[in-house]
């Protein structure tokens, strides 16, 4: 079953978490995204889908929304090859997404556990997230411990890591 907006939701109802959602026009930009106003705004993080360099090991990180994204330092974090971002084709793939509309919620589509979710430091003490349901026409407010929560049950590698801007100098 691929996970689209309506099914993230039943999927969180199954599950008893609780959450708020706002429908809203395709947005497909952090800008486009402050200026919807959403009550929840200062939850909002942005989603990024990255890959080495030899197509070995895809990441989906979540960082706060104002956080440049350093993918040198991000490297060094993880460890790993030199970062790109997917493509379109591996984005829809792997995660049965389009672009703008990356969320942590993907990796309820990548049934082969390619993805390994990625949390910047600074959101571990977050109690929510506001993430796309797997659809840039809505955004909901999710508490994290409950996403986490989700992640461990079915498997999902995630980790926090500091994506300090300092480490890649």
């Amino acid at each position: 079953m691929a996970f689209g907006k309506e099914e993230v939701c039943a999927y969180l109802d199954s599950r008893g978490v609780v959450y708020d959602r706002v429908d809203h026009e395709a947005v497909f930009t952090m800008e486009a995204m402050d200026a919807l106003s959403l009550p929840f705004a200062n939850v909002v993080v942005k989603n990024l889908f990255l890959r080495d360099d030899k197509k070995r090991n895809y990441y989906l990180v979540v960082m706060p929304e104002d956080k440049p994204a350093n993918l040198k330092a991000l490297r060094a974090a993880l460890g790993a090859r030199p970062l790109r971002f997917a493509s379109e084709e591996d984005l829809q793939g792997i995660l049965g997404l389009r672009g703008g509309a990356v969320s942590p919620f993907g990796v309820l589509n990548d049934e082969e556990g390619n993805v390994q979710v990625v949390f910047d430091e600074a959101l571990r003490d977050w109690p929510a997230v506001g993430v796309h349901p797997n659809d840039n026409t809505a955004t909901l407010r999710v508490p994290l411990s409950d996403l986490l929560a989700l992640f461990e049950d079915r498997a999902v590698p995630y980790r926090f890591v500091a994506t300090s801007e300092a480490s890649a100098q």
